[in-house]
């Protein structure tokens, strides 16, 4: 955006933050497998999450997924399609947020490089998930109903 195309707010109202979430499946020794990010700081710091943060005021929702991925994780190149927007009233414990999940399958091996907000990047299967951030367990139930109708 130059200049002349700055927004400018001027809510009286409280607006919710928006932000993305990435559920990446890959398909590795005969399993199913799901990347996540474990969280560097709170809420749920340490808990495993999807990769996924805040939109910034300068992006598309597309823009900001793939984005995030890559800060987190270290991936890119991976085409992924809008899954659905999650706006339950509760999700984030700091304030009103509505969040829109994308999904894709990995098809190339690649190192992850935890980064940003991640401790760590790690595949999981998606049958032996670890205890989750959110409602990404939500989200990820989602995911992996339409991951099985492709």
């Amino acid at each position: 955006m130059d200049e002349k195309q700055k927004i400018s707010f001027t809510y009286e109202y409280p607006r919710p933050a928006v932000t993305v979430d990435a559920a990446i499946f890959r398909f590795e020794n005969h399993l199913w497998e799901m990347l996540l990010i474990q969280r560097k700081f709170p809420p749920f710091e340490n808990y495993w999450a999807l990769p996924g943060g805040f939109l910034e005021l300068d992006e598309t929702l597309e823009e900001a997924v793939i984005r995030e991925l890559e800060e987190e994780t270290g991936l890119k190149g991976i085409a992924m399609e809008q899954l659905h927007t999650f706006s339950a009233l509760l999700r984030d414990p700091r304030h009103r947020t509505i969040s829109t999940a994308f999904w894709g399958v990995m098809n190339t091996q690649e190192t992850l490089k935890a980064a940003s907000d991640a401790k760590q990047a790690k595949w999981f299967s998606i049958n032996d998930l670890p205890l989750l951030a959110f409602d990404h367990e939500e989200i990820i139930t989602l995911a992996i109903k339409k991951l099985k109708t492709m």
